[in-house]
């Protein structure tokens, strides 16, 4: 070989190797088809996608399932309610103020006075909060009550934030929080609250915390801040225990793969495939996995609870599909 034919080839292997990987395509099956079915969720095994249906499609309205991998679809329940994550737990809001929590092992059940609105479980689900908020006013000034409950336990009252929000648990014992300090103040806090001690810590503060989600383990926290200053905007990640939040170079729907890596599917406003990139919260560091060959309709996709699959609707053809992760 020549010396000039070695300096090419060196020099294409050098470029090569600083340009960005291209993204392949990851393959996807369809498990539901015809437009059906948006708001499919996981069940807790991974094995299976839960989603409501009825007439025409199906003889009777209920919560249907199809497995992962395609297949017969069957019923999974009759009755429509709020399904706890485990599966544990029906959650049926009545007409007024009572909310009927059913156990589906044994069909024992209790009431709470939830006015209609879902509940925060912990883990083990056998803890639960709600909040209950006045009804007219500005959201900015009015007044929310935050409740925890033991199963068939008694609900007692833990904060009482303004314009706030429950954002889930971190723990059996902490709550992620965000409210203003007062009717009067431009900002919210995003905070943590033991329900035992009342001790909280104030993780950040912004005009507004928007797509709040933590990762399974409770350890870190993604967040976007929107319509603030320049310094403020963006997605940030940040540890629950505390600590400097960490802004992502890279902005769209995000969700959390397992207690360190949060999937996110970046923001195309030029059209075409979307891409599926991967960030190690505990390292720093980014990934692309792939693109999906298709885009999802309406941020309408999920990671199952082993971290293993995907599953989005499919804005070409309106069908569920599922793809194995890398």
């Amino acid at each position: 070989m020549s010396i000039l034919r070695r300096g090419l080839g060196a020099l294409a292997l050098a470029v090569a190797l600083t340009l960005p990987a291209v993204a392949a395509t990851l393959p996807s099956r369809a498990v539901l088809s015809g437009g059906c079915c948006p708001g499919a969720v996981w069940t807790p095994d991974s094995r299976a996608l839960l989603f409501l249906d009825g007439p025409p499609a199906r003889a009777t309205t209920g919560i249907y399932q199809v497995p992962a991998a395609g297949g017969t679809v069957t019923r999974r329940f009759s009755s429509v309610a709020y399904f706890s994550p485990a599966l544990r737990w029906a959650v049926r809001p009545g007409p007024g103020e009572v909310t009927t929590l059913e156990r589906l092992a044994d069909g024992r059940r209790f009431t709470l006075p939830t006015y209609g609105a879902d509940v925060a479980w912990t883990r083990a689900e056998t803890r639960l909060a709600y909040v209950r908020s006045a009804t007219t006013g500005n959201f900015d000034r009015r007044a929310t009550r935050v409740f925890v409950a033991d199963v068939f336990g008694a609900p007692r009252q833990v904060a009482s934030l303004t314009g706030g929000s429950l954002h889930g648990w971190l723990n059996d014992t902490t709550l992620l929080l965000s409210g203003k300090p007062s009717a009067q103040a431009r900002d919210r806090e995003l905070f943590t609250l033991d329900v035992r001690s009342g001790a909280r810590r104030v993780l950040r503060q912004a005009l507004n915390f928007r797509s709040v989600t933590t990762s399974p383990d409770g350890r870190f926290v993604a967040y976007t801040v929107a319509f603030d200053s320049a310094a403020r905007n963006g997605l940030w990640v940040q540890e629950s225990a505390g600590g400097a939040p960490r802004e992502l170079s890279t902005f769209g729907s995000y969700r959390w793969r397992d207690a360190r890596h949060l999937l996110l599917i970046p923001l195309n406003a030029a059209g075409g495939p979307h891409e599926l990139r991967q960030y190690d919260a505990a390292a720093r560091t980014w990934a692309t996995l792939g693109d999906l060959g298709d885009q999802v309709r309406s941020s309408d996709w999920s990671v199952s609870p082993d971290g293993r699959q995907l599953h989005y609707l499919s804005a070409r053809d309106g069908n569920v599909r599922v793809l194995a992760l890398p």
